[in-house]
């Protein structure tokens, strides 16, 4: 059974999300603001958190820059309909995903079975060795699908589970261009919409956490108008 961190400080949206997915099977833990919630994933970590952005004590973005100086598991924002700055920011510092409020709980739903399913395959949870199992090498590139870790000139590179797919997609066919579309299909479940920028910003941050390991990593190209591709020289 996933544990569930919902955090959000409407206790409407707490209660009624947390019967939903308590009813779906996943057990839950609700807290109404971002340093509660810190408290706790302190102690012990959940499977997954759904954050809002906006909350008291801490909003969801600080809590967000402090999970991922320790953790990598999948995190999805919950957004006001306007806050399209906030969903890129939101992006580009590590979430995984977002959903507008209003949202559809069953859409939500379907977000974070599609997050955990993926989480699942890249760490190794009753997967038998196949193509996108095997480790890639690809020049200075090392990829683990089945211990989810990424190297570059040796240095270690720490992903999230969307972007580890987005570069094991581009890395297994060097020279191949991968259209947005083709990229969504690797990246999220097929009941999922996402838009072109969700997919952008995806590449832009992964980009960034390689260039970490070496400024001048440039392996991953962009096509104006078709998509991306890899170019292992």
């Amino acid at each position: 059974m996933s544990k569930i961190a919902l955090v959000d400080d409407d206790r409407n949206i707490l209660t009624s999300v947390a019967m939903t997915l308590e009813a779906e099977g996943f057990e839950v833990e609700t807290y109404n603001d971002g340093q509660s919630a810190l408290d706790a994933f302190n102690r012990k970590l959940p499977d997954m958190a759904v954050l809002d952005i906006k909350m008291p004590r801490m909003d969801g973005m600080d809590l967000l820059q402090r999970l991922r100086q320790k953790t990598q598991m999948p995190v999805i924002f919950l957004t006001s309909k306007d806050d399209e700055i906030d969903e890129v920011l939101g992006l580009r510092m590590g979430a995984d995903d977002y959903v507008k409020k209003p949202f559809s709980q069953r859409l939500l739903v379907e977000r974070i079975r599609a997050l955990l399913r993926r989480q699942d395959a890249v760490s190794g949870i009753e997967v038998v060795e196949t193509e996108e199992t095997k480790v890639i090498e690809r020049g200075d590139l090392r990829m683990d699908p089945l211990r989810h870790s990424v190297s570059w000139k040796g240095n270690d590179v720490s992903l999230t589970v969307t972007e580890f797919l987005l570069l094991q997609a581009l890395a297994q066919r060097p020279g191949f261009v991968k259209s947005r579309d083709q990229l969504m299909d690797v990246a999220y479940d097929d009941q999922v919409y996402v838009d072109d920028r969700t997919i952008d910003s995806h590449i832009k941050r992964l980009r960034k956490k390689m260039r970490t390991a070496d400024p001048e990593f440039a392996a991953i190209e962009t096509l104006y108008g078709i998509g991306y591709r890899y170019n292992e020289d």
